[in-house]
């Protein structure tokens, strides 16, 4: 079977790049018995280079919202990839999101936040929970209780650095919780974004 590596939902075109995840969120569509989008799970992570010949050879960019780095798996493990895919889509005249974990510094063991902000136009960061004990609950990560720490003083240097960032949460938290979370993305200089659980 193909490798799904570029995809389309409601008038966006989604960049499928990777099944690594630190993350093992019990809300995930990977998951899912039936796939929402189709079988994005992928043998060989694709090079930025196919994603660009996929793109520039099957795809209208100015026909489309937004270019979204988002698949199975979280986008940054891929973050070369990103940057080259990135100056493509704008060259284009197209803009980018990224829908991520916000682990990104500590997977790639560097702080690559300034160099997001610089080749996304929208980052959307999975808030999730309000406190790192619930995040760690239904997110699982590699990182334990940290990863909310570390995901939040990512959204905040991704602020600072002049990014436009998102912080998201699914609607089945309650409003509550949505409440808590909308205090936490004002006081990361952040907006929220609830959205519906598929």
């Amino acid at each position: 079977m193909q490798e799904r590596y570029v995809y389309e939902v409601d008038k966006n075109v989604y960049i499928n790049l990777t099944n690594r995840c630190s993350n093992r969120c019990e809300f995930c569509v990977r998951y899912y018995d039936k796939p929402i989008y189709g079988d994005l799970w992928i043998k060989t992570e694709p090079t930025a280079e196919q994603v660009i010949d996929i793109l520039d050879k099957d795809y209208d960019l100015s026909k489309y919202g937004e270019v979204v780095f988002c698949g199975y798996g979280e986008p940054t493990y891929r973050f070369d990839a990103i940057e080259k895919i990135s100056a493509y889509v704008h060259s284009k005249g197209a803009k980018t999101r990224i829908n991520t974990n916000g682990q990104a510094n500590e997977i790639l063991g560097e702080d690559v936040t300034k160099r997001i902000a610089e080749c996304i136009d929208t980052i959307n960061i999975s808030l999730n929970a309000t406190d790192a004990k619930k995040y760690d609950k239904i997110c699982h990560s590699a990182y334990g209780e940290r990863a909310f720490d570390v995901m939040l003083d990512f959204a905040k240097a991704c602020v600072k650095a002049g990014g436009n960032v998102v912080l998201s949460v699914v609607d089945v938290i309650g409003e509550e919780e949505i409440e808590k979370a909308r205090k936490i993305a004002e006081e990361v200089g952040a907006k929220l974004r609830v959205r519906k659980l598929l």
